[in-house]
Parts: C-alpha cells; sequence; structure tokens
C-alpha cells in the first residue's frame, strides 16, 4: 500500500511540474517571440497626431517650484500656450494635419478630448477641465489608454507626449508599456515625457523605446521643455509633401 501511495504522489507530482514547466516555457516564448504589430484602425495619409497625457495625481496640487500656484495650473497653463504654436504651423503648411487629443491621468484615465484636427477654443475647453489632482500615479495605464485612438486618427505620424512629476504607482509599469508599444508600432509611435519637479532618471528607459525625456524644475523651465519637444521635435518633424510612410527610428 504505501509503494502504491509513493507512485501515485510520484506520478501526480510529475504532472504537475510538467504543467508548470510548459507555462514557463509558454512565458518564455512571449518573451522572446515577436508580438504582432499594431494596425491601423482606417486609412492612414500625411500628418500628425498627438496625445497628450497631463498628471493629475495627488503631488500636482503641490505648488509649483518657484511659483505661488498648484503645479497642474502651471502645467495647464504651460500646454496651452505651446499648442498655441500649432496655428502658426497650420497657416505654412495647410497640407498637413495636426490632431491633438488630451487625457488626464491619476489613479484612473479620463479622456478629456478625442484625437480631432487642431481647434484652439476645443484644446482650450479641454485643458480647462483638467480635474482637480488627486489619487495615485498611472502613467502606465495612461500611455496605454491613449495608443489606440492614435491608431485611429487616419495619419502616419503618432506621438505620445507625458507630463508628469513622479513615478508610477497604480497599473501596468510605464517601461513595460512604453517597450510594447515601440515594439508593436515598429517605431511608428514615439514617446516624450517631460519630467516636471521630478527625476529624469526615473524615465531613462525612454531611450531604449524610441523616446526621450527632459527634465523641468519650475514653470519656465517646464514650458521651454515643451517647446522643445512639440515644436522642436513633432511640428519640425513635418514631412516633405512625398513622404508616403511613417517615420521609423
Amino acid at each position: 500500500m504505501a509503494a502504491l501511495v509513493a507512485l501515485v504522489t510520484l506520478t501526480i507530482a510529475c504532472r504537475t511540474n510538467g504543467r508548470r514547466d510548459r507555462s514557463a516555457d509558454a512565458r518564455a516564448r512571449e518573451d522572446v517571440e515577436p508580438a504582432a504589430s499594431y494596425q491601423a484602425a482606417v486609412e492612414e495619409g500625411l500628418g500628425a497626431a498627438v496625445a497628450i497625457l497631463v498628471d493629475t495625481s495627488g503631488s500636482m496640487r503641490d505648488d509649483a517650484p518657484g511659483d505661488s500656484r498648484p503645479k497642474y495650473v502651471v502645467a495647464q497653463e504651460a500646454l496651452e500656450a505651446t499648442l498655441d504654436a500649432t496655428e502658426a504651423f497650420i497657416a505654412k503648411r495647410p497640407d498637413f494635419p495636426i490632431k491633438i487629443g488630451i487625457y488626464s491621468f491619476s489613479s484612473n484615465v479620463r479622456m478629456l478630448l478625442p484625437i480631432q484636427s487642431y481647434d484652439r477654443a476645443a484644446v482650450r475647453g479641454a485643458l480647462a477641465r483638467v480635474p482637480r489632482p488627486g489619487g495615485g500615479t498611472a502613467i502606465g495605464e495612461a500611455l496605454g489608454e491613449a495608443r489606440p485612438d492614435l491608431y485611429r486618427a487616419g495619419v502616419f505620424r503618432k506621438y505620445l507626449l507625458v507630463v508628469t512629476d513622479g513615478e508610477n504607482t497604480s497599473g501596468r509599469p510605464p517601461e513595460r508599456v512604453a517597450r510594447e508599444i515601440f515594439r508593436k508600432s515598429e517605431g511608428a509611435v514615439q514617446v516624450y515625457f517631460v519630467a516636471f519637479d521630478t527625476s529624469p532618471e526615473k524615465f531613462a528607459f525612454l531611450k531604449d523605446a524610441g523616446g526621450d525625456v527632459i527634465g523641468a524644475g519650475t514653470g519656465a523651465e517646464l514650458r521651454q521643455a515643451l517647446d522643445g519637444i512639440y515644436q522642436g521635435k513633432i511640428l519640425a518633424e513635418a514631412p516633405d509633401a512625398g513622404e508616403r510612410e511613417p517615420a521609423k527610428r
């Protein structure tokens, strides 16, 4: 009887170990095998779509360094001023549409403006609806939430622009999400962060995911960083009229 019990126990253990090994092998294959690339939901043409993600976690209630106003108010003002430059660009390149979407994130993600052709009044209205800060910081979830909307925008060039003052505290890690977006988009989605009143080293992973991060300690530096990304990179990369493919890095 003891021998029979030992045999049954050994058989169950082998089967269990077999299941565990197969699961581990499957996970290993997922890490090694290339994931299917993203596919556009509509036909794409010339233009750029920018999804702007604004941190509204609890720490954004704090006063901005060197300013008596909360960081989220300073961020709203800086974004509004930066996006005003779109009008001058459109006047020069009416053939190259610029589409803007605005999202806020704390523990959850909220769409304030769906990605659409730039409209100054709509952008300002969305920024005025940025909620008062509170809760955690779901940076990775915000990236994942906005990314599909870029593939419904109908343009080749796609950007995620994040303004945040802290580390991820909720949901998927932004490093994992950013790397997945870079891999599955085959470099077509570029990710930029502005680290406002926090160390840009927290987002150093962007360098390996087709993106970049700029630090900003004050409101003036925030505006400068946003201008550098939006005007110096996104608008400056407007392609020649003959381009028919997205930029690849």
